[in-house]
């Protein structure tokens, strides 16, 4: 059988896990298996620009080793979308832009609860490339650590703070701006009555999408 290959750019093993547990339940009986990794020699988050930038390499020489019918890039700020899709036919698809594109098809306006403060910058850039700035009340950075954001209640009082401050501000969707937020989507779609985007799961949505079609 076929697969996706779901990569998550960053070492931490409590990350991918909270990726793998977040896109399974997409698996298709009859389509393609869902394969989840992470990069061993990666930085334990991608907080910084040099650790965006630095794993520009280790994920091409990941997609060129690790024949897929679709690669799914599971960071929020879609590091080495371009340069993948130079190295390989087949369709890379980054978590940030499917959470953006399954936001405005949810509503007007968004917002996006950031990992940290560079992510906003990151993010800003994306929304600028897809013409989409201007539909994004804002993105508002958690600033915690991944391996307090993948823990069980650890960040919640957090991210119901930035998710009431995002609806305040018009927001009709929230998007999870980390990989590592995964686990908490339900908590906070129930506690903001919003739709609640995890970008990972949206991009295997679409990866199912484009290698079904």
């Amino acid at each position: 059988m076929s697969r996706i290959l779901v990569i998550n750019p960053n070492s931490s093993a409590s990350c991918t896990d909270t990726i793998r547990d977040a896109v399974q339940s997409l698996a298709l009986v009859h389509g393609p298996r869902l394969e989840v990794t992470g990069l061993p020699e990666g930085p334990p988050a991608i907080a910084t620009w040099r650790d965006w930038h630095a794993v520009a390499e280790p994920l091409c020489r990941l997609v060129e080793a690790e024949p897929a019918e679709a690669y799914v890039i599971a960071c929020v700020s879609d590091p080495a979308i371009d340069l993948l899709r130079s190295v390989t036919l087949r369709p890379v698809l980054g978590a940030l832009r499917s959470g953006i594109a399954a936001a405005v098809a949810r509503g007007e306006r968004f917002g996006i609860v950031a990992f940290v403060e560079a992510s906003v910058q990151r993010q800003r850039r994306v929304l600028q490339a897809m013409g989409l700035e201007a539909r994004c009340v804002a993105s508002l950075p958690l600033n915690l650590p991944m391996e307090v954001l993948t823990g069980t209640e650890g960040p919640r009082p957090r991210l119901l703070e930035l998710g009431q401050a995002l609806k305040v501000r018009g927001a009709d969707s929230v998007i999870l701006g980390c990989a590592g937020m995964a686990g908490h989507r339900r908590f906070l779609e129930d506690a903001l009555g919003l739709p609640v985007i995890e970008p990972c799961q949206a991009a295997v949505a679409q990866a199912l999408l484009v290698t079904l079609t």
